[in-house]
């Protein structure tokens, strides 16, 4: 896990609701507990700066980062865009984004690529994209963004054959290998999940410990949000693995929440004020979990 990676699960996870600002010395203290060395943190958080996802700022002989407007807009957007992970009720509809973006412009046209598969759509054919669903207001949001009014057409229609809905799930999304990292998941995270338990309520298991656990497990699950296109129930497979993988990350997750957040309090308080953290903050209430 590459430290400006890891910053912004910390960020994500936990400082966003301390008022989004953290001491650097905190922050090292916090990496540290992954093996992540004092030189790495400085460096990974000076690029984040220059990248204009935090800002710095001098009190006294500390430096402290906040998130910026668009590190703000990021970890927001990752957060709505967790109804992916959610298998709604279909309207039996299509999206379907069909483009027409110049060669002169092609970094606008592979920018536009990156965020239709985040938010959940797959590519049919070349230039053209669907989804079964309801996009469209971050359809038109990104053709706003982009200005590429006069380059693109979109359509909600219904699909009228030959096939069977089922064959253009097939041509625009490989389920099979989505469904093989879910596996890959709950193998290693069950097994996690039962030894950590286990220690937890022996008392074997110290909230520093349980903060590294949390953070690892927030980390790899929230990978999910870039391959799941979260399909509605109705067109997924058989043996689909995604609801098993929420439950997991849930329960798993409840378990580690309180001591983990301990220990950041405990790190945090030392350097930063306490008094910024959100009073509706709900620790137990994570928006990855779904009921």
């Amino acid at each position: 896990m590459n430290t400006r990676s890891m910053i912004f699960t910390l960020y994500g996870d936990y400082i966003r609701h301390y008022g989004n600002r953290i001491w650097v010395g905190s922050l090292i203290r916090l990496l540290n507990e992954f093996g992540h060395n004092d030189q790495a943190v400085r460096a990974a958080i000076s690029r984040m700066n220059k990248q204009g996802w935090v800002q710095a700022e001098k009190k006294g002989n500390k430096s402290f980062y906040f998130l910026t407007e668009r590190g703000v807009k990021r970890i927001d957007e990752a957060a709505k865009r967790i109804f992916k992970l959610k298998t709604e009720q279909w309207d039996g509809k299509w999206r379907i984004l069909m483009y027409t973006i110049p060669e002169e412009i092609r970094n606008v046209r592979d920018e536009l690529r990156k965020e239709l598969v985040w938010s959940g759509f797959g590519s049919i054919s070349n230039s053209c994209w669907i989804s079964p669903n309801p996009l469209e207001k971050q359809v038109y949001d990104l053709i706003e963004k982009y200005s590429i009014e006069e380059y693109v057409d979109f359509f909600v229609a219904e699909y009228n054959g030959p096939n069977e809905n089922s064959r253009l799930i097939e041509k625009s999304w490989d389920l099979g290998e989505i469904n093989e990292k879910y596996q890959l998941f709950i193998q290693e995270y069950s097994q996690k999940y039962i030894i950590d338990r286990n220690k937890i309520q022996k008392g074997l298991m110290s909230d520093a410990e349980c903060f590294v656990e949390r953070t690892k497990l927030v980390h790899e699950y929230r990978k999910f949000l870039f391959v799941d296109p979260g399909l509605p129930e109705e067109l997924l497979p058989e043996r689909w693995l995604g609801s098993h993988a929420a439950s997991l990350f849930s329960e798993y997750y409840k378990e580690l929440a309180e001591p983990a957040s301990r220990f950041f309090e405990e790190v945090f308080q030392e350097g930063n004020e306490i008094s910024y953290k959100d009073k509706k903050y709900d620790v137990m209430d994570h928006p990855y979990i779904i009921d």
